[in-house]
């Protein structure tokens, strides 16, 4: 990385995690310009502030390059699958089962409906 880091910017931890989710290629592929881990970057900075995706910084890729890479994610469904796993680990982490047992529903979560209002 040859840009100063921001506070957005995966660690190596965390991008330890969350690279072979998103690997849909591989890493020598020839349309690829930029580094992922830096595309990954850039949309943690999109998210993380909250701004239009045509404000990114100039020392991030470009805006669209980050935007078409999210795309081809979230149709993947890597970012479900990345949930799903993290829950996993997670419930494993404190004692429990991967999955739970059970569920509670509120009734104010299934009364209303769009047609409702």
């Amino acid at each position: 990385m040859d840009r100063k880091a921001y506070p957005s910017d995966v660690s190596d931890e965390e991008w330890a995690f969350v690279a072979p989710y998103l690997t849909l290629m591989s890493e020598d592929a020839p349309q690829r310009d930029y580094p992922l881990r830096e595309v990954f970057n850039g949309l943690r900075y999109i998210v993380r502030g909250g701004i239009p995706w045509r404000m990114m910084p100039n020392d991030l890729p470009p805006w669209y390059t980050v935007y078409q890479q999210t795309q081809r994610w979230l149709q993947a469904g890597v970012f479900e699958a990345m949930v799903h796993d993290l829950r996993a680990l997670l419930r494993l982490a404190v004692g429990r089962e991967t999955q739970p047992t059970a569920a509670i529903f509120d009734s104010r979560t299934l009364q209303s409906s769009p047609a409702s209002g």
